[in-house]
């Protein structure tokens, strides 16, 4: 499901930048008044096809170099080439619209918003704003200076205005594309979190199966002809094992995998006997709250898996609680340990055995606690208050 969402974020994203050039593309519409004056023009047929191709042209390079500045309008730092590339276009566009003058004329004009609003958009702060500054100042200077022209005073309110409108666009899109990212980001960490969660109970499946599985094994090869019908029976059991542990891997892909606590306690004490270790319990089942059961029956297989691959014990006891579960043994206890192990883990990295354990726990609001035990071997206790 994890690895869905993210590609749904992912492909949203795409689509955004699809569909991105649609909004430049939609106030070409203006363009038309300058389009109807070419249409209107009784001069030199030549005037009359450039200006006709020179606002084509203009159209295309506008819809072109927005579809490629808005894909990086999230980007608070712009690359030096990204800025000369945008100038480039400022002034392709410029170009543009002074070979249109002899045809359109004062109307010619009207393209002038076209570049602010590509200015402010494509440029940083301070380019951008003057941009629109040069560009007011031209609508409201060469009418005034140019024969024939007719003076706008609302020309230059107009330009700043449309500037002002595409900046508050391109703040949206900003918080739009920063958003998308946060939302991609948590996306990624919910896939990471689900393939730690899988490992972890890969890990706890068939670090408890294969090492009961192995002390069963080794026990049968000695009853093999002492006692051939107990060897028999644990060769059963291995079976039994077995099948279970693979419909565990099967159940655990799929996201269905429970455990059970009441199913633990008697796997523990299998565990146990094939190991000679014997079982003391304190408490019943009962007495553990339904949504804590899974969690304890998480901490007694892993705790037992440890005494029976690492203690060299005698006895276990397992002392059931409704806030807290204890398995201690009276074995060898810590020797040696790393610094950056947990014990009884033989240097397991963190994520796994224990250590992922403890994360377990504290996620569901409690506290694992891994110290030597009053017999001398190790104690695990988990306590949940919440």
């Amino acid at each position: 499901m994890t690895d869905i969402v993210a590609t749904l974020v992912g492909e949203e994203d795409e689509r955004r930048q699809r569909r991105g050039w649609l909004f430049s593309a939609i106030w070409l519409a203006f363009l038309v008044y300058p389009l109807d004056r070419i249409r209107q023009y009784r001069g030199p047929w030549e005037w009359t096809l450039v200006g006709v191709v020179s606002l084509a042209v203009f159209a295309l390079v506008f819809v072109l170099g927005f579809r490629e500045f808005r894909r990086r309008l999230h980007e608070e730092d712009r690359r030096p080439e990204q800025t000369r590339r945008a100038w480039v276009v400022l002034v392709l566009l410029t170009v543009l619209l002074v070979l249109v003058v002899p045809a359109a004329g004062d109307s010619v004009l009207t393209g002038s918003v076209y570049i602010a609003v590509f200015g402010i958009i494509t440029l940083p702060g301070r380019a951008g704003v003057a941009v629109v500054a040069g560009v007011a100042a031209a609508v409201e200077i060469l009418p005034r200076v140019v024969d024939g022209w007719t003076p706008d005073n609302s020309a230059a309110i107009t330009v700043v205005a449309a500037a002002m409108a595409a900046w508050g666009v391109r703040t949206l899109v900003q918080r739009n594309a920063q958003l998308l990212e946060v939302r991609r980001r948590l996306a990624d960490l919910a896939v990471v979190a689900e393939r730690e969660r899988l490992a972890r109970d890969v890990h706890d499946i068939l670090g408890h199966s294969l090492t009961v599985v192995t002390v069963k094994a080794e026990l049968a090869g000695r009853l093999i002809e002492l006692d051939p019908g107990r060897a028999a029976a644990e060769i059963a059991d291995i079976e039994a094992l077995t099948r279970q542990a693979l419909a565990d891997v099967r159940s655990t892909v799929g996201g269905f995998r429970h455990l059970r606590l009441d199913e633990e306690v008697l796997g523990a004490r299998s565990a146990l006997d094939a190991a000679a270790i014997e079982l003391r319990r304190i408490g019943r089942v009962d007495d553990v709250p339904d949504h804590r059961r899974e969690l304890f029956a998480r901490v007694l297989r892993e705790a037992v898996t440890n005494v029976v691959r690492h203690s060299g014990a005698s006895t276990c006891t397992v002392d059931l609680g409704r806030d807290r579960i204890s398995v201690e043994d009276d074995g060898v206890g810590p020797v040696g340990r790393a610094d950056d192990t947990v014990p009884g883990v033989d240097h397991e990295p963190a994520g796994s055995g224990l250590s992922g354990l403890a994360d377990l726990v504290r996620d569901a609001g409690g506290t694992l606690t891994i110290a030597r035990g009053t017999r001398g071997g190790f104690r695990v206790t988990a306590e949940v208050t919440t």
